[in-house]
């Protein structure tokens, strides 16, 4: 059973340089799928979860602690409606939220 968005998560207490970090999805929109791309300038814990715009949890990509540098994760849409999907993205104290829209 998929959980619901719920935006009081357990806290990532990490600190990092925001100015530092950066993510990036290409292509987007995705058919059927996307890359994700992030770069961290420290190790840190890391969460990246995909939303429907309904607040369905759809896909938990990574959910790890991560060395620092650029790492890509694929998020495949092919077994999903296409539609508008959202992005949650957190490391350390840094978290970036942003749309995927997904179109077959």
């Amino acid at each position: 059973m998929e959980e619901n968005y719920d935006i009081v998560d357990e806290p990532i207490t990490e600190q990092i340089a925001d100015e530092t970090l950066s993510v990036s999805i290409t292509p987007n929109p995705a058919n059927p799928s996307t890359t994700i791309t992030y770069t961290l300038p420290g190790a840190s814990r890391v969460k990246l979860d995909v939303y429907s715009v309904s607040g369905q949890k759809v896909a938990t990509l990574v959910d790890d602690r991560v060395s620092a540098g650029t790492h890509a994760v694929v998020f495949d849409g092919s077994s999903i409606a296409s539609g508008v999907y959202l992005y949650r993205f957190r490391a350390g104290g840094y978290a970036k939220t942003g749309k995927i829209l997904l179109v077959k």
